[in-house]
């Protein structure tokens, strides 16, 4: 039966282990949680962690103050050794001494993959003749005056109903796929948080820099896209 180990870094329970706990693993600071933390700051039953297709899958379980993992506050998430899970004022350390100090030696030892090129060894793009393109395609044109919403299991913009999620994934599949998009979102956020516009709003500006992190981001999910039909391309 395969077992988690915390170790709490931070909070009133600091210095306590949690060791060899048998999956799943409910946390909280109710009684009844395998994992129970005196915290005010924990909701009652706050977070679950469960063995799923060989990976430790994380799951917040619509806490009050959320679940981090290395800081980034978390839905779903895949966990490995050495991950840090913040729970209220608690912070814990997943994994044993042994599985920290088994990833810490492989992510040592392994080697840094080669960067994605196109055939002339840099990243051309034609984004307005692009998104021109997949617009005619496209039963909806994305334009700001138009509100997000969710209704019926599906994101709509406006009246359109959005690209639908896929569903029935398992918890391991949930979470590779929630760790896509919050990369993806992460970089994005960050490409685009020095915009500049103009003294009239009518135009943004954007440093050279910051624009390649956006190609960056643009070819990124273009391979995803390719992989998710190709997936041999990633073994190319």
């Amino acid at each position: 039966m395969p077992t988690v180990t915390f170790q709490v870094l931070e909070g009133i329970d600091k210095g306590r282990t949690f060791r060899e706990l048998p999956a799943p693993v409910s946390i909280g600071r109710e009684e009844g949680n395998l994992l129970r933390l005196n915290d005010e700051r924990v909701s009652r039953f706050h977070a679950r962690v469960q063995f799923d297709n060989g990976e430790m899958i994380l799951t917040d379980l619509e806490s009050t103050n959320g679940t981090r993992v290395n800081g980034t506050v978390v839905q779903i998430r895949r966990l490995r050794p050495g991950d840090r899970v913040g729970i209220g004022r608690s912070l814990l350390l997943f994994g044993t001494e042994r599985e920290i100090a088994t990833r810490l030696a492989s992510l040592n030892s392994s080697t840094t993959p080669r960067p994605v090129e196109g055939p002339d060894g840099a990243a051309t793009v034609q984004a307005a003749t692009l998104a021109a393109q997949l617009d005619e395609d496209a039963d909806f044109n994305l334009n700001f005056h138009d509100k997000i919403t969710a209704a019926r299991g599906k994101l709509f913009h406006g009246t359109r109903a959005l690209p639908p999620l896929p569903d029935k994934l398992s918890p391991s599949q949930a979470a590779r796929l929630a760790e896509i998009l919050d990369f993806l979102h992460h970089h994005l956020t960050m490409a685009t948080e020095n915009i500049h516009s103009n003294d009239e709003g009518t135009q943004v500006h954007l440093s050279f820099i910051d624009w390649q992190r956006v190609m960056t981001i643009q070819m990124l999910l273009a391979r995803y896209v390719r992989a998710v039909a190709e997936p041999d391309i990633l073994d190319e």
